[in-house]
């Protein structure tokens, strides 16, 4: 058995342990097992039945029941993270003509999106409009009604037959 150690190893018989060879000169020394059987009461009494310190008494190990295997330990040690599946680009890719066919509906439902979007905001540009005339129309009656106050009712008339004449020859 010494031959089968290398050369830089060294090795110490033990009548009361065994040795464990280790590098440049060092010996572990590792004490006697007893394993105790479990027909004995307690530990004294298991004790009192070994006569010699190195002797060990080993009894049969309950046979494992086949069991699910345990996952080990996350690389990251996050186990509240699922676990990660194999990247597989092309799984779930469709044909072609599907692909197009798919595209083309898309395109015709954003088209009909796009009209009634422009048909609502033409409405409500519509509505603005109606809004700001009404409110100049307004204001122009408010601007002849002050003017009637201070100047004659027929230069105040006159005034407003030459600011239409304007307004048409400006638009």
């Amino acid at each position: 058995m010494e031959a089968a150690w290398p050369a830089n190893l060294q090795t110490t018989p033990l009548s009361a342990g065994l040795a464990i060879p280790r590098y440049r000169y060092r010996v572990t020394f590792l004490a006697p097992l007893r394993v105790f059987d479990n027909s004995c009461e307690d530990r004294s009494t298991a004790l009192r039945n070994t006569t010699n310190m190195s002797e060990a008494v080993v009894t049969q190990a309950p046979a494992a029941t086949a069991t699910a295997p345990i996952k080990g330990m996350k690389k990251n040690g996050k186990q509240w993270h699922d676990n990660k599946t194999a990247f597989r680009p092309r799984a779930n890719q469709s044909s072609w003509a599907k692909r197009s066919a798919e595209r083309i509906a898309l395109a015709a439902v954003k088209a009909k999106e796009k009209e009634l979007k422009d048909e609502k905001e033409s409405e409500r540009q519509r509505r603005v409009d109606a809004i700001k005339t009404k409110r100049a129309a307004k204001e122009e009656r408010e601007r002849f009604a002050k003017m009637e106050e201070k100047m004659h009712k027929k230069r105040v008339e006159r005034l407003k037959r030459r600011e239409k004449r304007n307004k048409m020859l400006k638009s």
